[in-house]
């Protein structure tokens, strides 16, 4: 770990720390002078709670209309969708109110406004992408000027960063799109909002925010201010977890779970690139459709085994925030995941040795595959790593 360090900031300006939802989302819309807020939504929230009723109904006449079904890994004909249904609305402010692919596509639609992207393959001058080199490529672009509120209903984080995935569904590839101004003006955490999610979801969700913070730990580009964030998010978030599996009314496990989600979230927006758990979890979800949660809950404690002859020492850490410093990094995790009741091993989420070769592939197209502290260079040095979860 170097001692000079860099810390970005976000454009994020606020968040809302256990503030009921609509009456959050209505100071946001007098904060930013607008008339005609657009809501991007869970279908589940829309059909099935009053949620985004009371939304709506407390934004009054600034209310400019919403639209619902984002597909999980936000597909780019779903975010095309909700584009032209925003343009249709004039809409000045956008508030996603779902989990991380609501989140992201929300965040994508906002520079779809801005640049005017209507077609599928007008994506493409826009997203991150590895060259032949193993070079991370980000294209330089004017950043939105419809700013997004989130609402997260899962922990996988995204809320906070201006990185966001959507998926090329015809590449079969999810990919990344990055501007300072993508991170939303504000961020509301509204626990009660969450007891509707999934069990699994919201726990999935969750262990994904685990593995931003022991990727963070584990890496040779974090410095002590990322690390004692991180270290604080394992901590609230093994806790946190653990209660709401107890108890799921649990509305201060839940806040403490969402702060956890945040604090995981601050060295990547910092700049602390991740490494293969991460990387894997992108193939996986676009390119198998396994759930974003699940893909951390199968591969974190593979990725911490793998890494642990290079980057042991910095793994103690870890342990320590998980509560026995005197245990490997990788059992304490799988042992938390294991307690959730979520799935351990590429088999449980349909992936088997003949994928091996085609998600390796995968994975070397994720830009966080070359920051992994053990070397990956080709599908045969990740395959190995990939057979661990078998």
């Amino acid at each position: 770990m170097s001692s000079a360090a860099l810390f970005t900031q976000t454009a994020t300006e606020r968040v809302h720390i256990g503030t009921a939802a609509a009456e959050a989302v209505v100071d946001e819309a007098r904060r930013n002078e607008a008339s005609r807020v657009f809501l991007v939504v869970s279908a589940t929230l829309d059909r099935q709670t009053d949620e985004i009723a009371r939304i709506r109904e407390a934004l009054g006449e600034r209310y400019a209309g919403h639209h619902a079904g984002i597909a999980p890994h936000g597909p780019r004909a779903d975010v095309l969708a909700a584009t032209a249904a925003a343009r249709e609305a004039d809409a000045d402010l956008l508030v996603s109110v779902g989990g991380g692919s609501v989140t992201d596509a929300t965040k994508v639609l906002a520079l779809c406004l801005r640049h005017d992207i209507t077609r599928h393959e007008d994506f493409d001058a826009f997203r991150m992408y590895v060259d032949d080199a193993g070079q991370v490529v980000m294209p330089e672009f004017d950043g939105p000027d419809v700013r997004v509120v989130c609402v997260p209903t899962t922990l996988s984080g995204g809320e906070f960063n201006p990185l966001s995935g959507v998926t090329d569904e015809r590449a079969r590839l999810k990919q990344g799109y990055q501007h300072r101004r993508m991170a939303p003006v504000a961020v509301i955490l509204d626990p009660a909002v969450t007891v509707h999610t999934p069990e699994w979801l919201w726990l999935s969700t969750g262990v994904r925010s685990l593995d931003h913070a022991m990727e963070t730990l584990g890496s040779f580009h974090s410095n002590e201010f990322c690390d004692g964030i991180a270290a604080n998010a394992l901590a609230a978030l093994g806790e946190g977890l653990r209660r709401v599996k107890a108890d799921p009314d649990d509305l201060g496990g839940r806040l403490k779970c969402q702060v956890g989600a945040w604090e995981s979230m601050i060295p990547v927006v910092a700049g602390v690139p991740m490494g293969l758990s991460h990387a894997t979890g992108h193939a996986l979800g676009g390119t198998f459709d396994v759930p974003h949660g699940h893909t951390s809950c199968v591969m974190a404690p593979y990725a911490l085994a793998f890494n642990a002859e290079v980057n042991g020492e910095r793994q103690q850490r870890i342990s320590a925030a998980l509560g026995d410093p005197a245990r490997p990094a990788s059992e304490l995790a799988d042992a938390l995941i294991r307690a959730l009741g979520m799935p351990r091993t590429l088999g449980e989420v349909g992936v088997g040795e003949a994928d091996l070769e085609r998600l390796a592939e995968a994975v070397l197209h994720d830009i966080w595959a070359r920051t992994n502290p053990r070397p990956v260079a080709s599908a045969e040095d990740v395959i190995p790593f990939l057979r661990m979860a078998l």
